[in-house]
């Protein structure tokens, strides 16, 4: 394929934390050939024996796991996303682009899969990628984190300089209120009055006799209490 190219492999300098030899490269179904995948803290590399290949950035790589589903694919294997195109799928997408002008905000996406001849070593190259990725967080990621609000000053403020917020006790904040918000408060505060001297409730029932049952703020028992009324009632605790 047209994308592959010649370039000497990572080493030490890179940090190279995995080389696996015998590793045949896939590419959305089509066969690459057989090669060697490098691993390393710089980019994800394979090259074939020919000394042709070509390399993935982290910041490119949106997914990487370990697949052992036969179904899927024949053979247990390193699965990457990349968002990116490749090969003729690239030269397709240069070709299309005036007409695929209202899909530009869908992101291309090529698939990987690196077929090692020893499976046993898939553990081991995905461990190599979680750490050499982990290098290469998402700069949007570290956006997302960054605080928009305004930054307290701490040394202006010891200093007199910045502006201390007003705290009041509920005396003060009374004398703070203007006359419309004193009204509101006697309002509400007549409304949970009433509210609590006009209401008994028992068992989660309000009855008639209920108002009439609570004199001058005082619970008054009229109603004489049946030895066994509640036995077998299933009380949660």
């Amino acid at each position: 394929m047209s994308f592959l190219r010649s370039f000497p492999p990572p080493g030490s300098a890179e940090g190279l934390r995995q080389q696996q030899p015998n590793t045949e490269a896939v590419l959305n179904g089509k066969g690459l050939g057989t090669g060697t995948l490098y691993i390393a803290e710089s980019r994800l590399s394979w090259l074939d024996g020919s000394g042709l290949g070509f390399s993935l950035e982290y910041p490119t790589i949106s997914l990487h796991a370990v697949s052992r589903d036969l179904n899927a694919y024949p053979r247990e294997h390193l699965y990457v996303m990349v968002n990116a195109k490749f090969g003729e799928e690239l030269k397709e997408s240069v070709a299309d682009e005036e007409e695929e002008d209202s899909d530009d905000d869908i992101e291309p996406i090529a698939e990987f899969r690196f077929v090692p001849s020893d499976k046993t070593a898939l553990e081991a190259m995905f461990t190599a990628m979680c750490e050499c990725q982990a290098l290469h967080p998402d700069p949007e990621d570290e956006d997302s984190d960054d605080y928009d609000g305004e930054e307290y000053d701490v040394e202006a403020h010891e200093q007199g300089q910045g502006d201390i917020p007003t705290f009041y006790t509920y005396e003060e904040g009374l004398s703070h209120l203007t006359a419309e918000g004193q009204a509101t408060l006697e309002r509400l505060e007549g409304m949970l009055s009433q509210s609590v001297s006009s209401q008994y409730n028992m068992a989660g029932v309000r009855t008639e006799d209920s108002v009439r049952d609570y004199e001058d703020g005082m619970e008054v028992d009229t109603a004489p209490t049946v030895a066994g009324q509640f036995e077998d009632a299933d009380v949660d605790h």
